[in-house]
């Protein structure tokens, strides 16, 4: 696969960078390098071998649910620095 200047900046404007010629032309023959990497794949015989789900044979052992006690919302609103009674108050951060 052929990196071009516009794909590089196609990715740069995506990406919200700002690269000058020289950095383009480095990025470049990086991309170039990782992509003549991967294609290096395509040479290996996977004849027979089937696909894997998992890398290793390890289990998840998951334990099951048990219902336990809980605190009341009283309790939990304690120690907050903020309430309404019912809700934690906490600063507003998205702005409209």
């Amino acid at each position: 696969m052929q990196i071009t200047n516009d794909m590089v900046n196609n990715l740069a404007h995506l990406s919200r960078l700002n690269f000058n010629e020289e950095q383009t032309q480095a990025i470049k023959a990086d991309l170039e390098k990782m992509i003549a990497f991967v294609e290096q794949l395509n040479e290996v015989d996977t004849t027979g071998v089937q696909p894997l789900l998992h890398m290793g044979d390890a289990v998840n052992v998951l334990r099951e649910d048990e219902i336990k006690g809980s605190i009341t919302r009283e309790e939990a609103l304690l120690n907050a620095p903020d309430t309404d009674g019912v809700f934690f108050k906490v600063p507003k951060v998205i702005k409209k």
